[in-house]
């Protein structure tokens, strides 16, 4: 079970009608995931931008503004939890919909979810939901399968790219015969390996039935009652059938004369994959040492909720011992212990509680090879392949000494940094001089770039809890610690996405907090989606943009500044003017996004003016300046500098300047600037325009 793609002449997997004209692609996951779900039939898609789940609604929209995807309706909602609920209007009245996000995102759809599951649905609704074990770009590595089972909603978890687009097909199938939604649970590696499709042409979206009234439609107590036994009821239903379906049991005999087999593995997901391949790794070095591996039996489980406990029954008969991989929680050990207990069978189950596995993080072939290896009794295989056959003898004391001293290097961390011209950058760094030394303050982060503001030589964020948190928290240190200066921060995604919320409670309560929104016209850390305050949509025109500052206007914030980041002294006036402002005040920092905007010619070092005192370095830790091999003068990268310009207003001796400004001299205005409302002297207070 291959997660990637093989040399050509490459087998591929037909997603849609293989009767039709296809065409043969190289697709990610996630790619794969859209042309399932188009090829389904879907009329539309919603959803919030998140690693590693984004993709799908990027490659729907592509498709559909390249004429390829006819019929369909796709959109980046304002959040997750506005994305399910358009998602359930329209699959009320009969359309096919996909819902996507990461794992973060459903807490944020979970409201609507758990009402759904009840109501129920007509046209088929499936959720893409993206766990990332490690956690690669998460605050958390949370399961999406005990979400399943808290919501009483069926999940299934592929194990390849190709399993994913199958599974997205049966989900709108089953989805639409209970009436239920269906999870569709990728994890990382699923998402973005990659292998060869054959996809339509040419797809389009099935034609909703219309809506019909219902009175179960409307979630009464009473008919969430009778709700809660329909759940329950299809439940049932959905395991035995996708128990059938799938969930796939294997006998491996190593010798004919044995009989049956003592020792079972289980796995899910794409843990699948590296069992699989660590079962035959170890299977070829038996051979090649002319040994036998004891016979076993393997059972993948494709659908961890409703759980096949009949499927796993047939297979726990007779083992004794069953060693079980998976990522994340303890979700398909927990069911398979459950199925011993009630059964009253003789397996003993190994995995995470026993830490037999590993309890977080990835899974790997190499870590499932040295693990099987040992629940086999052939650790000998692993280890001897591991050591050097012909390793040279040590030349002596010194040699051996520098061999250990070498197997003790360890590459130097290089944790993330903002991007060279990175807005973000100068809006700390204005704050960290408005502030000055001795104001002490509580930095409320939030989810997006500028969480890497919490790294030196900013320093700059002391708290990140989740999305549009950071405007809350601080309204909390407001009140329990008056004496510091209590800041948060909010991108302009993220503003719309769950930060006016915790502006009007602000507002409402008359909390003295100051709100940074750091604007650079995009979803940066996600792929550069558009939002609500840029007006560019999925589907083609463009629509108003709007506005923050009348956003924060109309929650009832009274003193909002503007200023570009970039330009360091405008930026320092607008944050002071906020700053010393008594209750809720906002400062909107305005620059579009280095990656999304044209370079400036790279910045120039005059080395006479140079002494060397580094403050470029120290304050803002631009990754495009550094220090010269003899300490004397600074250097710029010319391949990462942008040209922003925010180093030449640091610097104390005018020794560096760009094409776009002269030396000393800072204009007020940008003239990259998205609009002239960067102006800190425009700015709003008690309703009126100053």
């Amino acid at each position: 079970m291959s997660l990637h793609a093989s040399n050509s002449p490459a087998p591929s997997h037909v997603i849609g009608d293989a009767k039709g004209a296809t065409q043969r692609m190289l697709l990610m996951g996630n790619q794969a995931c859209a042309w399932a779900a188009l090829a389904a039939g879907v009329r539309v898609v919603a959803g919030y931008p998140g690693t590693p789940s984004s993709e799908v609604v990027d490659t729907i929209a592509q498709l559909h503004r390249q004429g390829i995807a006819q019929g369909v309706h796709v959109e980046w909602s304002d959040n997750e939890k506005a994305a399910l609920e358009v998602l359930a209007g329209a699959s009320l009245a009969g359309a096919r919909c996909l819902f996507t996000c990461k794992q973060m995102g459903l807490n944020v759809a979970s409201d609507a979810l758990m009402s759904l599951n009840y109501v129920g649905i007509k046209g088929g609704l499936v959720l893409y939901v993206a766990d990332d074990p490690g956690p690669i770009s998460s605050q958390t590595e949370q399961d999406t399968r005990r979400y399943a089972s808290f919501a009483k909603v069926p999940v299934l978890d592929p194990a390849s790219p190709e399993q994913l687009a199958d599974m997205v097909t049966q989900a709108f199938d089953v989805s639409e015969k209970y009436g239920a939604p269906v999870i569709v649970r990728p994890t990382t590696r699923v998402c973005h390996a990659t292998t060869f499709f054959d996809v339509p042409q040419q797809t389009h979206a099935k034609d909703p039935s219309g809506f019909e009234r219902n009175s179960k439609w409307v979630i009464f107590p009473k008919r969430a009652y009778e709700a809660h036994a329909e759940v329950n009821e299809r439940l049932v239903h959905i395991s035995d059938e996708l128990g059938e379906s799938g969930n796939p049991i294997q006998n491996v005999a190593s010798d004919a004369s044995v009989s049956a087999p003592k020792l079972g593995i289980v796995f899910g997901g794409v843990s699948s994959a590296y069992a699989c391949e660590a079962l035959r790794i170890l299977r070829q070095k038996a051979q090649a040492a002319r040994r036998l591996l004891p016979p076993y039996k393997t059972m993948q489980v494709a659908s961890p909720f409703p759980f096949p406990k009949k499927k796993a029954a047939q297979f726990l008969s007779g083992l004794s011992d069953v060693i079980v991989f998976e990522e994340l929680d303890h979700v398909i050990e927990d069911s398979l212990l459950q199925v011993v207990g009630s059964q009253h069978l003789k397996a003993n189950i190994h995995g995470k509680l026993d830490h037999t596995t590993q309890e977080r993080g990835e899974n790997s072939t190499d870590d499932c090879l040295a693990r099987l290896a040992k629940f086999l009794g052939v650790e000998g295989l692993v280890e001897s392949a591991s050591a050097p056959k012909d390793a040279a003898p040590s030349a002596g004391p010194t040699a051996q000494a520098n061999l250990e001293s070498q197997a003790d290097l360890k590459p130097p961390m290089r944790p993330p940094v903002l991007c060279a011209g990175c807005p973000h950058r100068g809006s700390f760094y204005a704050v960290k001089k408005a502030l000055g030394r001795r104001t002490p303050a509580v930095w409320c982060g939030d989810i997006g770039c500028y969480t890497l503001g919490n790294a030196k030589p900013l320093d700059a964020v002391d708290t990140c809890l989740c999305m549009g948190g950071g405007i809350t928290m601080a309204q909390g240190f407001a009140t329990a610690d008056p004496q510091k200066k209590a800041l948060a921060f909010v991108g302009d995604s993220t503003f719309f996405a769950s930060g006016m919320t915790g502006i009007a409670n602000a507002v409402y309560n008359q909390h003295d907090i100051t709100v940074f929104v750091l604007d650079n016209s995009t979803t940066a850390m996600t792929g550069g989606q558009p939002h609500p305050g840029t007006g560019q949509t999925l589907m083609g025109p463009k629509s108003a943009p709007i506005q923050i500052a009348r956003v924060l206007r109309a929650l009832g914030v009274r003193c909002i500044t503007q200023a570009n980041p970039l330009y360091l002294s405008q930026s320092v006036q607008a944050a002071k003017i906020a700053l010393d402002f008594d209750g809720p005040s906002a400062v909107i920092f305005k620059a579009p996004c280095a990656q999304y905007v044209k370079r400036e010619p790279a910045c120039v070092v005059d080395p006479q003016r140079c002494i060397g005192c580094r403050v470029c370095i120290t304050t803002i830790g631009c990754p495009a300046i550094s220090m010269r091999a003899d300490g004397t003068c600074v250097q710029i990268d010319a391949n990462q500098c942008t040209g922003c310009g925010l180093c030449t207003d640091v610097c104390p001796h005018q020794a560096l300047s760009t094409a776009c400004r002269e030396r000393g001299v800072i204009p007020f205005k940008d003239e990259r600037s998205i609009d002239t409302a960067s102006d800190p002297r425009v700015f709003v207070e008690d309703g009126e325009v100053r």
